[in-house]
């Protein structure tokens, strides 16, 4: 598993780190998740919402309810189950010392994805909203919640669109004429959670070359 070799990579190098399956789609397993977290690490200070999937690119009549509810219950509730859970914990409300929370958009949200998968689009615009809207709610009980919207990233998850090449394709269309690294969308992503920036919350910041 790739998780479970990344997790022993990091300890190798002096960190500590731990790798749980989890389907973010399903309550029940979530909160495992996070009580696995509470038991290795104490009380969670940091959440990265980045689970997301999509499937192959078809136009809107094409697509069924089947795979709209799945494409929803990943990249929408289980973005909101991981950070209702990550509140919980981080919040002064309930005696927490306060965190960061930053939820992996996509250009997609602003550009729509024609032709190729709405659906992924609508449900990334949904976590822009999710993040102005839980940025405001927890604005005064010490956490922040920031988004980071890439545009066309060197990632696997093009092979699940059945365009495994498709930055290639598209990165003409990039003001940078090329497609983005995982480690640039990292930077964003490391800078939201720091105390640099300590006081920026509900922004969203696109890491997609200008596009």
């Amino acid at each position: 598993m790739a998780a479970q070799s990344l997790a022993d990579e990091i300890k190798e190098k002096g960190g500590q780190a731990i790798a749980v399956a989890c389907d973010i789609s399903s309550e029940p397993e979530v909160v495992r998740l996070f009580e696995s977290v509470d038991k290795a690490f104490g009380r969670t200070t940091d959440l990265v919402n980045n689970a997301g999937i999509l499937e192959r690119q078809v136009r809107v009549e094409e697509m069924d309810a089947a795979r709209l509810n799945r494409i929803f219950a990943t990249n929408v509730t289980g973005a909101f189950l991981c950070a209702r859970e990550a509140v919980r914990r981080m919040s002064t409300r309930y005696g927490g010392a306060g965190g960061a929370i930053v939820n992996v958009s996509s250009a997609a949200a602003r550009l729509g994805a024609p032709g190729e998968y709405v659906d992924y689009a609508a449900s990334k615009a949904a976590i822009d909203t999710f993040t102005i809207g839980l940025a405001k709610e927890v604005a005064t009980e010490g956490v922040r919640v920031n988004g980071v919207r890439p545009g066309p990233i060197y990632t696997d998850i093009h092979a699940s669109g059945g365009e495994p090449d498709r930055v290639e394709r598209v990165k003409a269309s990039i003001p940078m004429r090329r497609g983005g690294r995982v480690e640039e969308v990292a930077h964003a992503i490391l800078w939201l959670l720091s105390d640099e920036a300590s006081y920026t919350t509900g922004a969203i910041i696109d890491v997609a070359g200008g596009r």
